[in-house]
Parts: structure tokens; sequence; C-alpha cells
């Protein structure tokens, strides 16, 4: 049951970014744009990092492939983004919702993607 429950947590996880990811790559334009105008240095590199890691890193977690440090990065990320992007007392909500998908992250990187993992496979 632990190792269905841990695939489910990975499968939930991922989807957003996988989504996110994606949509950003599909609206690279627009995404760029967004980004300026909340300030952030380099918008079109920043861009391109951002996909990067949501797209890739939301596969990796889906796979169970690198698990542990990808959830530690996408732990990482979704901290800083809260400060980044949602820092504000009209998004407090999406704020800590970023808090909590760091805190599954960090269940990820502390005990692991579960034996339905490629990670599992190459032990």
């Amino acid at each position: 049951m632990q190792n269905i429950l841990a695939l489910a947590a990975r499968v939930l996880l991922s989807l957003l970014f996988i989504l996110a990811g994606y949509g950003k790559l599909t609206g690279f334009g627009d995404t760029v744009g967004y980004f300026a105008s909340i300030g952030l240095p380099v918008p079109t590199v920043t861009t391109a990092l951002v996909v990067a890691v949501e797209l890739l890193g939301g596969l990796a977690i889906l796979a169970g492939l690198f698990a542990r440090p990808v959830a530690a990065v996408l732990a990482l990320f979704c901290i800083a983004t809260a400060f980044i992007a949602h820092f504000s007392p009209f998004d407090q909500i999406s704020f800590f919702k970023n808090f909590g998908l760091a805190g599954g992250f960090l269940m990820i990187s502390a005990f692991g993607p579960g034996a339905f993992s490629i990670d599992a496979r190459r032990a």
C-alpha cells in the first residue's frame, strides 16, 4: 500500500509542474512578457530555466528518475516561487500552497520515490 501511495503522490505532485511547464513552453512569449512585468532579470533566460525545471522536473518526479535530488530542487523552486510570484496579501493561498508543494517534494527527497519508480529498478 505504501508504494501505491508514493506513486499516487508523485503523480499528483508532478501533474501541476508538467502542465505548468508545458503551458509556459507553448506560451513562451507571453510568459517572457509576464516575467518582465514582475521585474525578473533576463526574462527570456528565466523563462527557459523555469520551463526546464517545471517540465523536466515534473517528468522526472512522475517517472521516479533521480527523484530525491529533483524533489529537493523542486522544493527550493516552490519556496522561491512563493516569495517571487505570490508574496502579496492578495495571493496568500498560492503563497502557502507553494509551501505545501515544497513539503511534498521534501518527503520524496527524504524517503524516496517508492518501489514503482525508475530509481527503484536501477537500485
